[in-house]
């Protein structure tokens, strides 16, 4: 399951709004098949890696991150049907899938046709990959990630506006990878202004999975840019699982004090900037005590000098 979780990830950032499926089909101890969601959202992991399969498929076993789905679409068959005609001896799956097109009525369906199902396996980690989907069929909006990058003292600039860089190349070169893995990416009209941001990915390889960008402002848009007219407005968002807030202190403020961040990314340079600029601005918080319990540390990692520290919002 672990290794279909990381097939999984190979759709992050290109799939919405279907979710990053993974799966693996194993038969006598020997991988016979592999798949994940495509570009897109076509083909579904089931259905790619039953294609990979063939006939070796019958009597193996599956393993899938998300229930498989049961309604049928005018661009392909439901992978519940696919995996029943297939004949596996058991299917083994990660996490339900809320969509009520589905939810639980896949593994009915599995059930029903004679084909053992387990579920459970690796539950927490496939919801974590596949978060942007689970969010925004439970919240009806996108998963919002917020990147910082930051002193040790919380600073993002100089007094004089001076900003590149605060981290290393190591640390630079894990937030381009993070782009590459949402479908849209965000910052202020006052940050668009002053730096006049590219945005996109620049990591060989993967210079095509830039994401679709998007400007928060109250005023006019920028063409070829999604306009947010507030934070609220993600939930208007089509085609978009996973979204990652860049900056500025604004833009980040906003979407806190609206409650509207899920996860934090923080990168953290091993210097002192002092006076300066602040990451953040005002966040809404009645007292000090309702800053507390909000936010669980859920990984550490070096990059470099820098420290990247991930936080998930407790709700």
């Amino acid at each position: 399951m672990d290794a279909a979780i990381a097939l999984g990830e190979r759709g992050r950032g290109r799939c919405a709004p279907n979710p990053n499926v993974g799966c693996l089909i194993v038969r006598d101890d020997i991988v016979v098949g592999r798949g994940w969601t495509g570009d897109g959202g076509r083909p579904h992991a089931e259905a790619a890696a039953l294609a990979e399969a063939g006939e070796a498929a019958r009597g193996a076993v599956v393993y899938v991150t998300l229930e498989p789905c049961v309604h049928r679409s005018e661009r392909g068959p439901a992978c519940a049907g696919l995996l029943a005609e297939a004949r596996p001896e058991k299917v083994v799956i990660a996490a339900g899938d809320p969509d009520p097109r589905t939810d639980g009525r896949g593994i009915a369906a599995l059930r029903a046709a004679g084909i053992a199902v387990e579920t459970g396996l690796r539950t927490e980690q496939a919801e974590r990959s596949m978060a942007g989907f689970l969010t925004r069929i439970r919240l009806g909006r996108p998963l919002v990630t917020l990147k910082l990058a930051m002193s040790i003292d919380g600073g993002i600039a100089l007094a004089s506006g001076e900003s590149r860089w605060i981290t290393g190349e190591e640390a630079r070169a894990h937030a381009h990878l993070m782009r590459a893995m949402s479908d849209m990416i965000l910052v202020g009209r006052g940050t668009y202004e002053a730096d006049s941001p590219r945005l996109d990915v620049r990591l060989p390889g993967l210079e095509d999975r830039s994401p679709r960008r998007a400007v928060l402002t109250r005023g006019e848009g920028v063409e070829g840019w999604t306009r947010l007219g507030g934070p609220d407005e993600v939930h208007a968002l089509e085609g978009v699982n996973d979204l990652l807030v860049e900056g500025g202190a604004q833009a980040a403020s906003a979407f806190l004090a609206a409650d509207l961040v899920d996860r934090l990314l923080i990168y953290r340079a091993p210097i002192l900037i002092g006076e300066g600029k602040a990451a953040l601005g005002p966040i809404g918080l009645p007292s000090l005590a309702a800053a507390h319990d909000r936010w669980r540390l859920a990984e550490t990692r070096p990059l470099g000098i820098d420290t990247l520290e991930v936080y998930e919002r407790q709700r």
